[in-house]
């Protein structure tokens, strides 16, 4: 087992027992074995208990006083999960690792992941351990047997790690770091294909301190992080496993954090991951891991195992998690940290948005107006050519192939396509020959009609669009309706939340930079109102207003430094603070607010994934950010939604969407990740 640097603090889950005596050990686990049937709980009770030093003594005692192995008799009295994951404790880290790669290698097919993620998280001691435990274990070289199970620069890449050289100098060189960023910027976005060759040498080989400098570094120069570069220039398994070591330069416990959540999220749980990585981490990094974990995904890792698993096995890994981070209520000063670490990622990031839908090259709107004349005369209906047309003109182009219909053949388009195709496809092709203001005007509306109101739509137009989208949706509104916009808000919401939408509509945002002066007196307010501040300075009322119009109207660069001004003030995260402090629509709108403010193509990347998950598909919300964003941000959502979801959007409509409907979006989505 690697130690802790010396000096640095111990952030594993699992310790020394005290009081250790691994021939009493033996004896309890022979006794919890013999006879029919085995004391399980006996059996997990020690070994989580138990160093991975101490539980090497207690194989040695066992083969001393029984003349039998420890594991080969905990293999068969276990079974199932609860069996990989104690047998796995069990095993001294490097040969733990060395079993997880020999499975992942063997038999039909190879477990990239299980790869990626070893390889890529490992230190240099760590990889040299693996590679003789490997060469012990089963008498083979584990380079070979890799070059012999995978190709291409992915194989490349993790003979690159396997050779364990990372420089581990902390003291690093600007000019170099200058160099390396130019380098990776002429071997990807500036070269004809991609030197994929100067990736692998200087992301394999660069110490993490370095590395750290060169992604800040090529931020500032190109106004995009590495990551986004790495998805744009690599693909495949290469792709994934590139990710995984920016990921894991940047923040290893936040990677398995990652991996953690990602193995128990959805629908049936991916146990071999669990287990890998509850396994290698508890005496690493298992109390940074629960920090990140609480801080990212707004519940405790103990909770989720918790959910998720059952029995003996449920029971081991609770064990090996050492602890229930909800119970406390609050966040620890790390989680604290690494929550502003995001929110300044935000604020210096410049990443370029682009839709999936561009104009057309050759457009000729003559051609177009008679192809969908045609393709809706007659018996019948050919939506494969409107589809094609209407998905791939931009929303300007659309407009003149409607003059264009009317001039040549005295019909409205939009009435024509009304009455040739239906459902679901002909919510979002009509959608899409509105101009955008006049689409957004109409989804408000039908928001408001009838009984009840669709908050959720509300919040998530007015929350997101910018200043000239509100002013151009008001002036839509009020041609269309013969309303304005506010007196259709103020007669159909209420109270807070009605002042909230109100604001929002008036599409006053501040457009400027930061104040850090104002900035600290807007984190105080926002303190205060949210009843963590240690001095109240004023009414409740007085702070509700205050508060709705920081958060309303001062500009995106501000209120990121306000967020950033409210963790360094508080510990906490100004959204997980809202909802739990909050309730009902206006805590819905303050967290689309702050999640549009921190980034807003992942904000719409979790609406377009819940608006697919679990039963039933919510098509008005999936064709309303489809439409909408597809000539903004489409094609920065689909990056986040494979950053978050580990699986493309196109694979999550694809399977969730069917017929015309299905092929219209997956025009718009632009390709498959």
């Amino acid at each position: 087992m690697a130690k802790p640097a010396q000096g640095a603090k111990y952030r594993g889950s699992i310790h020394d027992f005290p009081g250790f005596d691994p021939n009493q050990d033996a004896e309890a686990l022979y006794t919890a074995m013999k006879g029919f049937g085995s004391d399980k709980e006996a059996i997990l009770d020690i070994i989580t208990s138990r160093s991975n030093r101490q539980r090497q003594e207690i194989c040695q005692s066992y083969k001393s006083l029984y003349g039998k192995d420890l594991i080969a008799d905990l293999k068969y009295e276990l079974t199932g999960k609860f069996e990989r994951l104690i047998v796995g404790l069990m095993r001294p880290p490097a040969y733990c690792d060395a079993k997880e790669i020999k499975d992942a290698i063997s038999g039909i097919g190879t477990d990239e992941k299980c790869l990626i993620e070893i390889l890529a998280s490992r230190t240099n001691e760590q990889m040299h351990q693996l590679v003789a435990a490997y060469k012990d274990a089963y008498e083979r070289d584990l380079e070979a047997d890799i070059i012999g199970d995978t190709s291409g620069h992915f194989q490349k890449m993790l003979v690159v790690l396997l050779q364990g050289t990372r420089e581990e100098d902390d003291v690093v060189s600007e000019d170099l770091v200058q160099q390396d960023v130019q380098d990776l910027y002429e071997a990807g976005e500036l070269k004809w294909g991609t030197d994929e060759a100067q990736f692998i040498y200087i992301l394999g080989n660069r110490s993490k301190q370095h590395l750290r400098l060169v992604f800040d570094e090529y931020l500032k120069t190109t106004g995009k992080p590495i990551e986004a570069s790495i998805r744009g220039e690599l693909s495949g398994d290469f792709e994934k496993l590139m990710l995984a070591v920016v990921k894991c330069i940047r923040s290893t416990p936040e990677y398995f954090a990652e991996r953690l959540f990602k193995a128990m999220k959805g629908l049936g749980t991916r146990d071999n991951t669990l287990i890998r990585i509850m396994v290698s981490r508890s005496e690493l990094d298992m109390l940074d891991i629960r920090e990140i974990f609480r801080t990212k995904y707004e519940k405790s890792l103990y909770s989720m195992i918790k959910n998720d698993t059952s029995g003996e096995y449920k029971k081991s890994l609770l064990k090996l998690c050492g602890g229930d981070d909800d119970a406390a209520g609050q966040f620890f000063p790390e989680a604290a940290q690494v929550a502003y670490q995001m929110w300044e990622l935000s604020a210096v990031a410049r990443v370029e948005l682009k839709g999936t839908v561009r104009p057309a090259n050759d457009f000729n709107p003559d051609a177009d107006a008679k192809a969908l004349r045609k393709a809706m005369k007659g018996l019948g209906t050919d939506e494969d050519t409107i589809i094609d047309i209407i998905t791939h003109r931009s929303n300007a182009q659309r407009q003149q192939i409607r003059q264009t219909f009317k001039s040549h053949f005295g019909r409205d388009l939009m009435t024509d396509l009304k009455s040739e195709i239906s459902g679901d496809l002909a919510r979002l092709i009509l959608g899409l020959m509105m101009p955008p203001a006049h689409y957004d005007a109409k989804q408000l509306k039908k928001a408001m009609e009838g009984a009840g109101t669709d908050e959720k739509a509300l919040i998530e137009i007015l929350a997101t669009r910018t200043n000239a989208e509100i002013r151009a949706i008001n002036e839509a509104y009020k041609e269309d309706y013969h309303k304005s916009l506010e007196d259709a808000l103020s007669s159909d919401t209420s109270g807070h939340f009605r002042r909230i939408l109100i604001s929002l509509a008036t599409g006053n945002r501040e457009e400027g930079g930061e104040n850090l002066d104002q900035a600290r007196e807007d984190a105080q307010v926002a303190a205060e109102i949210l009843e963590i501040a240690d001095t109240p300075s004023g009414d409740k009322t007085s702070l509700e207003t205050r508060f709705m119009t920081i958060l309303c109207t001062r500009s995106y660069p501000h209120l990121r430094r306000v967020f950033q001004e409210f963790i360094k003030m508080t510990n906490y995260d100004v959204e997980h603070t809202i909802k739990k402090e909050m309730s009902g629509d206006v805590r819905d709108a303050f967290v689309a607010i702050v999640q549009s403010v921190k980034n807003k193509p992942l904000f719409f990347a979790d609406k377009l994934y819940k608006s697919m998950k679990g039963a039933g598909t919510d098509e008005k919300t999936l064709t309303r950010i489809m439409v909408s964003r597809s000539e903004i941000d489409l094609l920065n959502i689909r990056r986040e939604f494979i950053e978050k979801y580990d699986k493309s959007l196109h694979q999550a409509i694809e399977g969730d969407t069917s017929g015309d409907f299905l092929k219209a979006l997956l025009a718009l989505c632009g390709g498959e990740d």
